[in-house]
């Protein structure tokens, strides 16, 4: 009897060793995955950042990049596949073409671009202006597209 005893005692032993085992090595695993999946996202994150970084006001690239932690990836996916208005493109359009309001008409703002387009840009007083501010716009303008879609 002692024997069968000390044989089932044994046997739970080895069990419950591979059952510890077992544990151990999901626990680890469900750890390193979670690290390694919120690396991955956080990666992701930063590469958005450093590609459309030109597209946004400098003041307000740390709240995107807080902003797009909080996103789910349905949410990201959609909004990587948004167009965003290139401010250097626009400010060559503004030098060039500014006077005919063609800058304003490709940054939403219909009234100013039927305005300039009608005074030759008011004289070329808002054709100057805008070769100043006109940067500055398309920024704002990418960022309120991006909050719309948060």
């Amino acid at each position: 009897m002692y024997i069968f005893v000390k044989k089932i005692v044994k046997t739970l032993d080895i069990a419950l060793f591979f059952v510890y085992n077992i544990y151990m090595v999901n626990y680890i695993f469900a750890k390193y995955i979670k690290n390694w999946v919120f690396y991955m996202d956080q990666q992701k994150i930063d590469m958005y950042i450093m590609t459309n970084q030109k597209y946004f006001p400098e003041e307000k690239i740390m709240y995107l990049k807080d902003k797009l932690k909080t996103i789910d990836e349905e949410k990201f996916s959609l909004i990587s596949t948004v167009e965003l208005k290139d401010p250097m493109t626009i400010l060559l359009v503004s030098i060039f073409l500014g006077g005919l309001g063609i800058d304003r008409f490709m940054i939403g703002d219909t009234g100013m671009g039927i305005l300039k387009l009608l005074t030759a840009g008011c004289c070329g007083i808002l054709t100057i202006i805008d070769w100043f501010t006109i940067q500055k716009k398309a920024k704002e303008l990418n960022f309120n597209k991006f909050m719309s879609l948060v």
